[in-house]
């Protein structure tokens, strides 16, 4: 590991795909940081098999929104990748970009971050070498977060009663389907992972069954031959109101699939954008092959025997828990930035309110993707960092995490996995207008 003993600016957490859209725009501005990454390479959770341990991708895994959607704009996707690319194809992209950029040299890599601790001129970050030798801590001045939200399992809560006598496993530690076969899997889950990880079962095990809380209204990657997020978040949908597109989306989804209990699945309690998207193309047609079983949440556990809410019983060999991750910052105090029931209160989901210089990037689930919102975010910080923007009273931050909160709750199914939703334009114009708003404070207070 690299000991160095001048100060410097900026320290950046994690190299994945946040991560690298901060060194990016630290580096491209000549900005002074250093990033840490704990595992070999980069990618976070796009590097399969990550030596991190962190990755949640599994062998068969493609990206749910489009390349156009996805890719950089200091970097756009080469134009013969497919649509949706596997995680093999972005996470070549991610070294592309990096090499592109020409900042590698400033990761240092099998290198994990400890301890981050609040100073009064900033802040001291202890590393320590994966495979041995002593901690080492540098000061900096600002942090920048980046090491991810879907590498912390969250299994259900409460545990469910009695004992299984199979196997479980979470879907962060699934990666490939020979374990299924011929086994009566129960896959628990109605998001994309549960649903990717039922269809492959569905075809290598005995049988399958997926369960579920409540019902989604499933999207697929293709409507009228066009990826599906080109229509949700192209310019005209961005600069129509929520209610208006709302109710277009509902429409096409009718007309191109018809009803979701036509396939078997519960009518959803909640309407179309008021969750996260199940985007899926092939868990329909494997419902209606009858491939799949579904059945509504489990109850209760008893040996190899799995009772569910209606009263049904199935005999069950391995249960694949798709419930989703907790939101971790194992290097930080909880005092530091306290995270209660996944919720964190951070200024346009981006900011510290308390600890000035403390900054965290790709810490939302965007109806869209996260890596040109995450380059949205690095902007600004740098912005902040070369004090070209500056934020509002601790008050008024308060006030705008308080306000997001009320507008998660009014509009989102209230679920853990809904506490750090954005849309994808409005976060982009709301990271945007800030921008301007600080560059004014700045302006003001220099007279």
């Amino acid at each position: 590991m690299r000991n160095l003993r001048d100060m410097t600016r900026v320290c950046v957490i994690g190299a994945g795909s946040s991560g690298i859209a901060a060194c990016q725009v630290l580096h491209a501005r000549g900005i002074e940081f250093d990033c840490y990454e704990t595992g070999s390479e980069i990618g976070g959770n796009w590097r399969y098999l990550n030596d991190n341990g962190m990755s949640s991708a599994y062998r068969s895994l493609h990206i749910n929104t489009s390349r156009q959607l996805m890719e950089y704009k200091s970097f756009p996707m080469p134009d013969h990748l497919p649509a949706y690319p596997s995680h093999y194809q972005i996470a070549e992209y991610f070294d592309d970009f990096v090499k592109h950029h020409g900042f590698r040299d400033r990761i240092t890599f099998r290198t994990e971050v400890t301890r981050v601790e609040p100073k009064e001129n900033g802040f001291n970050v202890t590393a320590r070498w994966r495979d041995g030798g002593n901690e080492i801590t540098n000061h900096y001045d600002h942090v920048i977060v980046a090491n991810g939200h879907h590498w912390s399992p969250r299994l259900p809560e409460p545990a469910f009663p009695g004992e299984f006598t199979g196997l479980q496993l979470h879907a962060h530690d699934y990666k490939t389907p020979e374990i299924l076969e011929d086994k009566r899997v129960l896959v628990l889950g109605i998001g994309n992972s549960a649903c990717d990880i039922a269809v492959e079962s569905s075809r290598v095990a005995r049988r399958t069954f997926l369960a579920m809380r409540r019902g989604a209204h499933i999207v697929p990657k293709y409507l009228f031959g066009k990826p599906t997020d080109e229509l949700t978040t192209s310019w005209l949908a961005s600069k129509t109101p929520f209610w208006f597109q709302r109710l277009s989306f509902q429409l096409m989804l009718r007309l191109a699939r018809g009803k979701v209990t036509d396939y078997g699945l519960p009518q959803p309690d909640h309407k179309v954008l008021h969750a996260h998207p199940t985007v899926t193309d092939d868990l329909l047609t494997r419902l209606g092959h009858g491939d799949i079983a579904v059945k509504p949440n489990i109850v209760r556990l008893d040996g190899d025997t799995v009772m569910f809410a209606d009263g049904s019983t199935e005999q069950v060999d391995i249960i694949v828990y798709c419930t989703g991750y907790k939101i971790e910052f194992p290097f930080l105090d909880d005092d530091v930035v306290p995270v209660r029931d996944n919720e964190v209160a951070l200024f346009r989901r981006v900011v510290d309110p308390v600890h000035k210089g403390l900054y965290f990037l790709g810490l939302i689930q965007p109806l869209g993707a996260i890596m040109p919102l995450a380059e949205a975010q690095a902007e600004w910080v740098a912005d902040i960092v070369e004090g070209r923007a500056a934020l509002p009273s601790e008050e008024d931050m308060r006030a705008e995490i308080a306000a997001y909160g009320r507008k998660l709750h009014e509009r989102y199914v209230t679920s853990k996995r809904h506490t750090i939703e954005v849309d994808f334009f409005a976060y982009k114009s709301e990271l945007a207008a800030e921008r301007r708003a600080g560059a004014r404070r700045v302006q003001t207070a220099s007279g």
